[in-house]
């Protein structure tokens, strides 16, 4: 018996041994598999992670720049909106070349062209086409539908959204009226003042491009409001050159202005301001210039010193603001927006002559007129839908 029961425990253990043998070995082959699918699956994601890098990389550095391109009636060199766009483009090529190709185009003065040189860049490789003021806002409708793979921004006037599928169009507008009330503030001031050229009489000039442009009544009705804000009595002398281009009328107005009594007069007329420009110099009477700063375009020149100040629609700036909401997929095309004194759109020239020549109080007054219209104390009446008689009876109650 006793044999039997070493024979029977002998062969218990030979068989635990084997069992847990077994065990052993399974369990680490398990462990090893484990192991080597765990290897194997970061490998694998590691392999992933890498080819996606590689495949950003390759993308971002075969990727094509944006073509950006600009179409300016009239050409460079206007001291005026065109300058304005045109820093504007540079500003996008300087910071923003690594996403951006730039390509600037003048159109010059001939109408009939206009459309032809839209049309051409269209049908060019630009994907983006700027371009501005009303004489190419109907152009801009109907070349915008025809070529729906484009993207269009026209400055300085809207579209009719209502015309057809123009999702592809942003267009912005500038609310000039308030720039043009600081100007009139600034006008009002200096012509009470003690400053050189100013005399004893409460007269300024305005001198408009057209008198049939909103965005030009719109500078004229701003500009009233402002000199009375300060003088209800002032008088105003409006003249209108009935044309963008004609400096040479524009200077004869300005010279009629100043010889009538006017010490300082806005001008709002595109390139032709250069003609009143010439007539404050000659005068020695003040100018306020339009759209850029105007007194840098004759840095180094008798004529800037009597530009003591601009009314500035920041055309450049809102031009790589546009380009950089773009970029991000934040422009809303398919819709117009006015950009105001709120925006940093609008506003007064402050340089260095406006620092000097300008007295302290004199600079005050305007600050403070600012400060009004941006508390919302001030609003100042629009040309825009207003009808012929109101803006008649505007105009003419400040002569």
């Amino acid at each position: 018996m006793k044999k039997k029961f070493l024979c029977g425990a002998a062969f218990m253990a030979m068989t635990a041994s084997m069992l847990f043998g077994c065990a052993g070995d399974s369990a680490e082959e398990t462990t090893a598999a484990g192991k080597e699918t765990s290897a194997e699956a970061g490998a694998e994601k590691e392999t992933e992670a890498k080819e996606d890098a590689e495949k950003k990389e390759t993308e971002a550095a075969s990727g094509e720049k944006v073509k950006v391109t600009l179409l300016v009636t009239g050409s460079f060199g206007d001291k005026a909106f065109n300058d304005s766009a045109q820093a504007g483009m540079k500003k996008i090529e300087s910071e923003m070349g690594d996403q951006v190709e730039v390509e600037m185009i003048e159109m010059g003065s001939d109408k009939t062209k206009f459309e032809g040189s839209m049309l051409d860049a269209a049908e060019s490789d630009a994907d983006i086409i700027i371009t501005g003021l009303w004489d190419m806002k109907e152009i801009t409708e109907q070349v915008a539908q025809e070529f729906p793979e484009k993207k269009f921004i026209i400055f300085d006037t809207d579209v009719d959204y209502t015309l057809g599928d123009l999702s592809n169009v942003y267009s912005m507008s500038y609310k000039q009226n308030e720039g043009a009330f600081l100007a009139g503030v600034l006008a009002a001031s200096v012509t009470s003042s003690d400053m050189e050229f100013a005399n004893e009489d409460a007269v300024i000039g305005f001198v408009g491009a057209k008198d049939t442009a909103a965005v030009i009544n719109d500078s004229a009705v701003g500009y009233i409001e402002g000199a009375q804000f300060v003088n209800p009595d002032i008088k105003v002398l409006v003249s209108y050159v009935g044309s963008y281009v004609d400096s040479a009328t524009a200077k004869e107005l300005a010279l009629t202005q100043y010889s009538s009594g006017a010490d300082c007069v806005f001008v709002a007329a595109g390139p032709a301001s250069v003609g009143v420009i010439e007539a404050g110099a000659e005068s020695q009477k003040y100018v306020i210039g339009v759209d850029s700063d105007q007194a840098l375009a004759y840095e180094g020149k008798d004529e800037a010193n009597y530009i003591i100040s601009s009314a500035i629609k920041g055309v450049g700036d809102s031009l790589f603001s546009s380009i950089e909401r773009a970029q991000g997929g934040e422009l809303p095309y398919g819709e117009h927006e006015t950009l105001g004194l709120a925006e940093g759109a609008v506003g007064l020239a402050d340089n260095e002559i406006y620092n000097t020549v300008v007295p302290e109080d004199v600079r005050t007054a305007v600050d403070g007129a600012k400060e009004k219209l941006l508390a919302g104390e001030v609003t100042v009446d629009t040309a825009y839908g207003m009808d012929e008689e109101t803006l008649k009876g505007i105009i003419n109650g400040a002569q």
